[in-house]
């Protein structure tokens, strides 16, 4: 029995001291870096956390039923689902601008109070310089996704840039396209399977996924739910729009970048 103690006397403070790195780091709270400190960050890239998301929302007219910023509500969460998905990655603050109109001849959008809109030039260039910010940072991985229409081409062009550079120095810049086109695919051959409207600007697809992100209606006017027309700035329909709804297609948009991601990334 003494020689027994004396064993584990010898034994458990060297199991400690070995294990004391690992127990000196634990998984980060959040995966979005605007919540994290720099050592935590540092500490998350060195234990695994090696893919960098840039996901664009937009602020934009999104009819009298829904406020300017549903892009960005969207975005961040489904940014926020890629990543836990993953298990790898850390998501970049959302970039709340996209080319939406043309401000001096108020086309697109810009015909509507509060919208924003980046040329597609200045948006490229800051998806670029961001993603160059989290290979500074030691991403090895950076993904470039956007929530809005306008401006894809531009991801994609910024996301060939970068790769032509990194991809030399052993790190990688991707664009994921699939998170928009082929979940909008998806999204509508749901739709048409149920016998409901196609997507459209503001239509069943954008509200249905607002009504589940927002349970307590801060963006959410319920009692505007109309048809769009030329004024209202809606192009779809929607009044048969449902938080059930919304979870689905949010699932299809994650499913959908996740897919290409890991594709991808190696």
């Amino acid at each position: 029995m003494t020689r027994c103690r004396r064993i584990v006397r010898t034994t458990l403070p060297a199991l400690f001291l070995a294990l004391l790195p690992l127990l000196s780091w634990a998984q980060p709270g959040s995966v979005y870096i605007e919540d994290l400190t720099w050592p935590e960050v540092r500490d998350a890239i060195a234990h695994g956390k090696t893919t960098a998301i840039f996901y664009a929302g937009s602020t934009e007219q999104n009819g009298p039923h829904m406020a300017l910023g549903k892009h960005n509500v969207i975005a961040r969460y489904v940014a926020g689902r890629i990543a836990e998905e993953l298990g790898n990655a850390l998501v970049y603050p959302v970039l709340p601008f996209a080319p939406t109109g043309d401000p001096a001849k108020k086309t697109g959008h810009m015909r509507f109070p509060g919208s924003v809109s980046l040329s597609e030039a200045t948006y490229g260039a800051v998806a670029r310089e961001v993603a160059q910010s989290a290979l500074a940072a030691g991403f090895r991985n950076v993904v470039l996704i956007g929530e809005h229409g306008d401006g894809q081409r531009a991801l994609e062009r910024a996301a060939q840039q970068l790769e032509r550079v990194w991809s030399a120095k052993g790190k990688h810049v991707y664009y994921i396209g699939d998170a928009y086109y082929v979940a909008l695919r998806r999204v509508n051959a749901y739709l048409s399977a149920h016998g409901l409207p196609a997507s459209r600007h503001a239509g069943i697809h954008d509200t249905s996924e607002l009504m589940y992100l927002d349970p307590d209606e801060r963006w959410l006017r319920r009692d505007k739910l109309a048809p769009g027309d030329a004024r209202s700035g809606v192009e779809g329909d929607p009044r048969k729009s449902s938080a059930a709804l919304g979870k689905r297609f949010l699932d299809i948009q994650v499913a959908s970048a996740v897919e290409q991601i890991r594709r991808l990334v190696k």
